[in-house]
């Protein structure tokens, strides 16, 4: 009994101080995603215009989540947990939606942002079951995930050259 007080209270603290989790759903890699931790489970929002993508999260299907240490960045807990989608108009999905509405950065919308996610979006609460999973002892890293945010063109040719005057002025202050 006492494993598992412990086993909940590591999964709560490492989620809601983690800005940034991994989720797996029931297919495909892991993603990033941003979330915020409320009533008991981590609360997400996306699958709508200039939202987070939210694939392989289904209702009722399972998920695993990974919250990495603050300050250090590395995995803390894994743990698994039941995907609950958040029906539009409920009290559930007025309080959760406050409290993303409270993290969500850099919204295109400010105050019309619920209306937006009511309409165009998913509301998601990632239920912990109680399970956690051992860490893994080598590195999950993969190539990133296609994404039209990336480009990969060459350096402009004059980037060099300012950055090397910067340095230069910088040891002739001091000298």
């Amino acid at each position: 009994m006492t494993g598992e007080l412990l086993d909940r209270a590591l999964v709560e603290e490492a989620t809601k101080k983690s800005g940034l989790v991994w989720v797996e759903g029931s297919a495909g890699p892991a993603r990033p995603l941003w979330h915020v931790w409320h009533e008991g489970a981590l609360c997400l929002v996306g699958d709508g215009p200039g939202e987070q993508p939210l694939p392989a999260l289904t209702d009722g299907g399972r998920a695993l989540v990974t919250a990495r240490s603050k300050d250090k960045g590395g995995r803390l807990v894994t743990w698994a947990a039941t995907v609950v989608e958040v029906a539009p108009g409920t009290e559930v999905w007025e309080t959760t939606v406050a409290e993303l509405k409270g993290k969500r950065l850099n919204a295109p919308d400010g105050e019309a942002m619920p209306a937006r996610w009511a309409r165009e979006c998913r509301v998601l609460r990632l239920e912990p079951t109680g399970a956690t999973a051992p860490l893994p002892d080598g590195s999950l890293a993969g190539p990133p995930l296609p994404s039209p945010a990336t480009t990969r063109e060459p350096v402009p040719a004059g980037l060099p050259r300012l950055l090397l005057k910067r340095g230069r002025k910088r040891k002739g202050r001091r000298g």
